[in-house]
């Protein structure tokens, strides 16, 4: 990532939305270095104020996009830019809506979440650090056909009390206060699920309890505060 701030912006100005568009291309191409990605596949998204966001686009590699590339999404689906929006727009657009603290939005096709992705298998609670995603479980969303409403439908429903779920057949999404917390997410989210799948290549992980983990989500709550105090 380069020195411009991730924070959502402020008053919707054009200085603001030049700055988001320099970031989103930083993130994504942060997405491809942390082999998140490979190619095209992948997308990334930034709210603006007003109910918008900056998406990435459609069928571009990273290294090929420019700032300008970037488009800007109205909810209503109507759009402004050279080049057309993600085709998992409506996923982007859903999350924000359903999600008020989400600032930012990663969509990815990671090795080891994508993975675990085309067993439909949910990320149980193999280790303490599963509670950074919201729950005792990173749950996989029902399959649908990328770029629809039922794929954007599955993916909100998996995400309640979340930050992060699996795709079934598909791959993983994450979303953030800001696209720096959104990439640090999704790539701990990957490393998590790399340790889950090679856990599975020696047997059958011993899970910890939902007392223990009980508590590590309060301890997880605790410094949460503490960081804003």
């Amino acid at each position: 990532m380069n020195g411009h701030g991730p924070a959502r912006t402020t008053a919707g100005t054009a200085t603001d939305e030049t700055a988001l568009r320099t970031t989103l291309l930083d993130t994504l191409r942060a997405m491809g270095a942390a082999r998140l990605n490979v190619g095209t596949a992948g997308n990334a998204s930034v709210r603006l104020d007003g109910g918008d966001m900056l998406i990435t686009p459609s069928g571009v590699p990273a290294e090929r996009c420019r700032p300008e590339d970037m488009a800007v999404m109205a909810a209503d689906g109507s759009r402004r830019g050279a080049l057309a929006p993600s085709s998992e727009w409506q996923l982007h657009r859903d999350i924000y809506a359903a999600f008020p603290a989400a600032g930012a939005v990663l969509h990815a096709h990671a090795p080891f979440a994508t993975a675990l992705a085309c067993q439909r298998q949910e990320i149980p609670p193999f280790h303490y650090m599963i509670a950074r995603f919201g729950g005792s479980t990173v749950r996989c969303a029902r399959y649908a056909t990328f770029g629809t409403q039922a794929l954007s439908d599955a993916t909100t429903a998996a995400l309640q009390d979340r930050n992060a779920c699996l795709l079934a057949n598909h791959g993983m999404v994450v979303f953030g206060r800001d696209l720096e917390h959104a990439l640090a997410l999704a790539i701990e989210f990957e490393t998590l699920c790399e340790q889950y799948w090679r856990t599975l290549q020696i047997g059958t992980p011993v899970l910890l309890s939902a007392a223990e983990m009980d508590e590590v989500i309060e301890r997880f709550r605790w410094y949460g505060k503490a960081r804003k105090a």
